[in-house]
Parts: C-alpha cells; sequence; structure tokens
C-alpha cells in the first residue's frame, strides 16, 4: 500500500475525503492539530517527518476570510507560500515523494466570474493575499517538482460541497435553517461546484499523470437548485424570492453597516453566474465528477 503524507487532512477536506483515502492508501496526517499524526507548525518550522512518502497531498491553507490589516494579509503568505517551502524542504530530508498533489483554488484568476473558462484561457491575475499567494506557491513547486524529477498536480476546486461546508455555501445552509435566508431574484445566477469526495477520487489520476486543472461537477447548479435541494433536507420551506431592487436596498445598508449580512459585493456575487470548464480533467485523467444536486448531504 502505498503512502500518503496529508497536510490539512483534519479540516473540512479531510474530514470528508480521509475515509475514502484511507481505503486506497497509507495516509500520515501532518498539521497543526492535536487529531494530526504528526504535529508541525508549516509556517514557524521545518516539520520533522518520520519517513518517505509515495505521494503528498497539500491541502493545508489559509482561506476563507478578508484580509483588513497588514498583519492578516501577511498570514495568508505566511501559510500558503512559506508553509509550502517549509514543506518541501523537510521532503527533502526524508526524500522526495514520487508525485505531489497541491490543492490551488480558482481565485488564481481573479475576480471576473468563469464563463465556462479553461486552464489556458485565463491567466494568473489574482491580487488578493489568498490568490496571490496560492499562485507564488503553484510557481515555487512548480521549479521544486521539477528540479527533484516529481509529478507535479495541481488542482483548482471551485465551491466545494461536503458535509459541514465552510464559507458561502454553510452560511447558505445556516442562513435557510434558521429562517434567515431570502433568495435573490429567483436565483438564477449558477456557480460551478465540486462534490469535494471528488478530490480522493482524482488523487490516484493525477498521481500518476501530474497536470494543471480546474474542477467542478458538470451541471453547475443555480442558486434556485441549491437553495430548493438544501432546503428540502432541512426540512424547510423553499427560502422567498425577493427583487433585485429591494436586495439592492438591503446591500446598501451592509455598505454602511457592516454587521449586515448583505453588501454590494456579496449582491454582485449572488447575481452573477460563475462557472468553469472540468473538460481538460475529465479528457485527460478519465474523470467523472459527482453530481453535486445528487449527492450533497447536509
Amino acid at each position: 500500500m502505498e503512502k500518503l503524507l496529508f497536510t490539512g487532512g483534519t479540516g473540512f477536506l479531510g474530514r470528508n475525503i480521509k475515509p475514502i483515502l484511507d481505503k486506497r492508501y497509507n495516509v500520515t496526517t501532518v498539521g497543526i492539530t492535536d487529531a494530526d499524526m504528526i504535529k508541525a507548525n508549516f509556517v514557524t518550522d521545518v516539520p520533522e517527518l518520520l519517513e518517505r512518502y509515495d505521494i503528498v497531498l497539500h491541502a493545508a491553507g489559509k482561506a476563507h476570510i478578508y484580509p483588513k490589516t497588514e498583519v492578516e494579509k501577511k498570514a495568508f503568505y505566511d501559510v500558503n507560500l512559506t508553509g509550502t517551502i517549509h514543506l518541501c524542504e523537510a521532503l527533502e530530508k526524508v526524500g522526495v515523494p514520487t508525485a505531489f498533489i497541491f490543492i490551488s483554488t480558482m481565485n488564481v484568476y481573479g475576480d471576473m466570474p468563469g464563463n465556462m473558462d479553461t486552464e489556458d484561457s485565463r491567466s494568473l491575475v489574482g491580487d488578493s493575499p489568498y490568490a496571490d499567494s496560492k499562485i507564488k506557491a503553484e510557481v515555487f513547486l512548480t521549479e521544486w517538482c521539477k528540479k527533484h524529477n516529481v509529478i507535479l498536480g495541481i488542482l483548482r476546486p471551485s465551491l466545494l460541497a461536503g458535509k459541514g461546508a465552510p464559507g458561502n455555501l454553510g452560511a447558505m445552509v445556516y442562513g435557510i435553517k434558521t429562517g434567515a435566508y431570502l433568495s435573490i431574484a429567483g436565483g438564477k445566477a449558477k456557480k460551478s461546484i465540486l462534490m469535494v469526495d471528488d478530490i480522493a477520487h482524482l488523487v490516484p489520476l493525477v498521481a500518476a499523470k501530474g497536470g494543471v486543472y480546474n474542477i467542478c461537477d458538470d451541471h453547475n447548479p443555480s442558486f434556485d437548485e441549491l437553495e430548493a435541494t438544501i432546503a428540502k433536507q432541512l426540512g424547510k420551506r423553499k427560502p422567498m424570492s425577493v427583487p433585485f431592487w429591494i436586495a439592492k436596498c438591503l446591500a446598501y445598508i451592509g455598505d454602511i453597516c457592516s454587521f449586515f449580512p448583505l453588501n454590494s459585493q456579496k449582491l454582485k456575487k449572488i447575481v452573477t453566474s460563475d462557472v468553469w470548464s472540468n473538460e481538460k480533467a475529465k479528457r485527460e485523467l478519465g474523470w467523472k465528477p459527482m453530481d453535486v444536486l445528487e449527492n450533497y448531504k447536509i
């Protein structure tokens, strides 16, 4: 059984996919939590690894916050870039792996929504601390893997769906559960989403071939479809939809009062479709993504 080193293996991604990976690999998790098998802080130290691993799945990273201070901005580079460099230095000490898989993000393409874009149709122009730190980590890993003859796979997932999902999907679930959620303009905008389980399904495929891939499901569900799926599972009525002009007025309140759940930036994302092409991953890896609406369980 191949040995796999999994960073970030105790977070949302890890909790969902480690049981799948355990069936195929001898998995060792490494990170800062007490649940990690090897406890290490990549930001401050080069971790002490126990042995050489065949595959590294590097999913540890910082996301899901909008930095307001220079300290918060620096934290993205500390975790996403410096942490990656320290991990590679640790791997050199025990012997480099055969394959290294890095979990990046669609944010590397910038703020402009996707329109079935491919890996080659958009430049890496993301300039937020999150996106830029991921871009710099991708560049570092490309050079490091080439130098050490390691197969590099870079996965750029869309919004992830799975049990206990954080971020915008988690906020939608919470809002519908508590009755504090309003659908906007009929929820017509579509979003690329990926079942988190598919990361595990992609590991052996990417480890064998390498490459850079946008990953999402084929359906690109609308907000309306997601709202209906979530409401049904929660035993709630489908959220009421309000016209765009009302939402716009509410967003102005959020622009002034930071504690308000809706502002103009969030509203724009809600009413704008953001969809990406997964054709390269399907074509080159023989991957068939799971349908989010059929498989997502809260």
